[in-house]
């Protein structure tokens, strides 16, 4: 049985919940945009799609191995906005800086999943964040007028220790995300 899976860095809950009372007041512009729960949110390292459910055990090992070396390191929350630009908005995210630290980290799991045989990520990585996906331009005036308000907004530094193997169950309510392996940071004896 396949199942649809992704790696991430997940997000503390504080900061889960100041991010999900932003994205109350976003509603409130009545803007055509599919809001993430707040408690979905996460940092997206590798989006794997249908998995293989005998393959979850090589995918952690190969983390694992690959992953150790890393020390727990720190980034931060901050600001909001939109790709690809304000003219065309397709993703609603809020940002990450200090962020060179979690490109490494994200290019050596894109690395291991390559050679299990996932196709490459073609395009750039940029930390962040997505709380929305735009579905039309419907009230999209007013809903970037807020954005441009909280756009230096700070949440707070978060301790990044490990990454998650994830799998997402989609249904009419919005997705369910279930770990399937956590892989900390550090030489394990």
């Amino acid at each position: 049985m396949d199942l649809r899976c992704f790696v991430a860095v997940e997000i503390p809950g504080s900061v889960r919940r100041s991010i999900g009372d932003i994205i109350e007041i976003l509603k409130k512009t009545g803007a055509d945009v599919k809001w993430v729960h707040y408690e979905n949110i996460h940092i997206t390292m590798k989006f794997l799609g249908a998995t293989r459910e005998s393959l979850v055990e090589t995918i952690k090992d190969a983390l694992i191995k690959k992953l150790s070396p890393y020390n727990p390191f720190y980034i931060k929350i901050s600001g909001i906005g939109c790709f690809p630009d304000t003219r065309r908005p397709r993703v609603i995210w809020v940002g990450i800086e200090d962020s060179d630290l979690i490109k490494n980290l994200q290019r050596d799991v894109e690395d291991e999943m390559v050679k299990l045989d996932y196709p490459a990520e073609n395009r750039a990585f940029s930390p962040h964040l997505t709380i929305g996906r735009v579905r039309s331009p419907k009230r999209m005036t007013e809903m970037l007028k807020r954005l441009n308000e909280f756009s230096t907004l700070t949440f707070e530094n978060i301790e990044i220790n490990g990454i998650t193997l994830m799998k997402s169950e989609l249904n009419p309510a919005g997705a369910k995300y279930y770990t399937l392996a956590e892989i900390p940071f550090g030489r394990r004896n």
